[in-house]
C-alpha cells in the first residue's frame, strides 16, 4: 500500500516553501504534488519516497498533516490505459474520491494515484484484474 501526506493549509505566500523546506531538511523526496485550494484554505497532497519521515517532520514543526492510505499503480503511458483502469473500477462499484497521475522516469510508464472509500479493498480488485497497485518502497524507487 502506498501512503500520501495531506497538509491543511491556509492560502497564504510561503506556505508550501514552509512545507517543502520542511521535507527537504529532513531528507524527504517529492514524487508527486498537488494542491487544492478553497478561497483562505487549502490542502496539499504529497507522494514522497519517506511517508513516515515526512509526516513525523511536519507534525514536529507543528503543520497539520495527514498520513493515509492510497493506491498507486503504473500504468502503460499510451491512449486508453487510464480508462481501462477506471472502466474495470466503475464496473465494480468503486469511486475514486480524489486522484492525481505523474509520469515515471521511464518514458513509456505513468502512475495514477487515488483515493478511495475502502482502499485495501479496492487493491484485492486490482490485483484480481491483473493491476499492480505499487507501495511506498517501489514509489520511492521511481
Amino acid at each position: 500500500m502506498a501512503h500520501q501526506i495531506s497538509v491543511f493549509a491556509e492560502n497564504r505566500p510561503g506556505r508550501l516553501r514552509k512545507v517543502t523546506g520542511l521535507l527537504a531538511e529532513a531528507g524527504v523526496n517529492l514524487r508527486a504534488l498537488t494542491i487544492t485550494g478553497v478561497e483562505k484554505y487549502g490542502v496539499i497532497k504529497l507522494l514522497v519516497d519517506k511517508p513516515d519521515l515526512a509526516y513525523e517532520a511536519l507534525i514536529a514543526a507543528g503543520v497539520p498533516a495527514k498520513k493515509q492510505e492510497v493506491i498507486a499503480i503504473l500504468i502503460d503511458d499510451v491512449p486508453g490505459s487510464l480508462y481501462k483502469v477506471l472502466s474495470a473500477l466503475a464496473e465494480r462499484g468503486v469511486n475514486i474520491e480524489n486522484a492525481y497521475g505523474f509520469l515515471t522516469h521511464e518514458s513509456d510508464k505513468a502512475v495514477f494515484v487515488f483515493e478511495v472509500e475502502d482502499p485495501k479493498q479496492t487493491v484485492e480488485l486490482l490485483r484480481e484484474m491483473g493491476f499492480k497497485p505499487l507501495s511506498d518502497a517501489e514509489i520511492a524507487a521511481l
